[in-house]
């Protein structure tokens, strides 16, 4: 059973999962899927065909826009933004060219950050507050700045990696989890 507002307002065909929160003044469209175990913050928008996964955190004043697809784990900080066109206008309806948006399991959105349609934000990459992302990053990828640059790297438990400075094949540990990660070609995995 979910916990819902009073004050939300939930379209007739859309789907929340068990154990949802959602909170004061948040509208789900008819046809938007969320998940189960997340929490959707105050003054939250969830178009039509929008996805969310389970386990999702959405905080305070954040429009989740057709097009846009959350896996499961995901965080989206407080005023974040997300876009589903690429060159609005307001006389030129663009609704056939709405682009899609995929951040996969794990990823931190920061507060305030934007981003800009028709990308992927790889699995537990990590987006620092304030940051405007045009462009796909990598799984444990962390971006940051306007427009976002790759500076590091970090573990599903959120601490920042430490591989070579030559960026040659390495090794670094999650020093919270213990975990193992290899940096192999320019690209993380998890070990094990």
């Amino acid at each position: 059973m979910s916990a819902i507002h009073p004050s939300a307002i939930i379209d007739e065909g859309a789907n929340i999962g068990d154990d949802t929160r959602v909170w004061h003044w948040v509208h789900v469209c008819s046809g938007a899927t969320v998940g189960r175990k997340c929490s959707i913050g105050q003054n939250v928008f969830i178009a039509s065909r929008v996805v969310i996964g389970d386990n999702v955190k959405i905080q305070n004043n954040v429009s989740i826009y057709e097009g846009v697809e959350l896996e499961n784990d995901v965080f989206c900080g407080p005023s974040m933004v997300f876009t589903n066109v690429y060159n609005p206008r307001s006389a030129i309806p663009r609704k056939n060219e709405y682009r899609r948006t995929l951040v996969k399991q794990g990823a931190t959105l920061g507060a305030n950050c934007t981003i800009v349609c028709g990308i992927t934000i790889g699995a537990h990459a990590f987006v620092g507050a304030g940051s405007v992302v045009r462009e796909s990053i990598p799984d444990y990828a962390l971006v940051v700045g306007v427009p976002a640059k790759q500076i590091g790297w970090m573990s599903e438990h959120g601490q920042r990696l430490t591989f070579a400075a030559d960026g040659s094949q390495s090794i670094a540990e999650c020093r919270q989890s213990n975990t193992r990660y290899i940096l192999e070609h320019g690209l993380v995995t998890k070990l094990g």
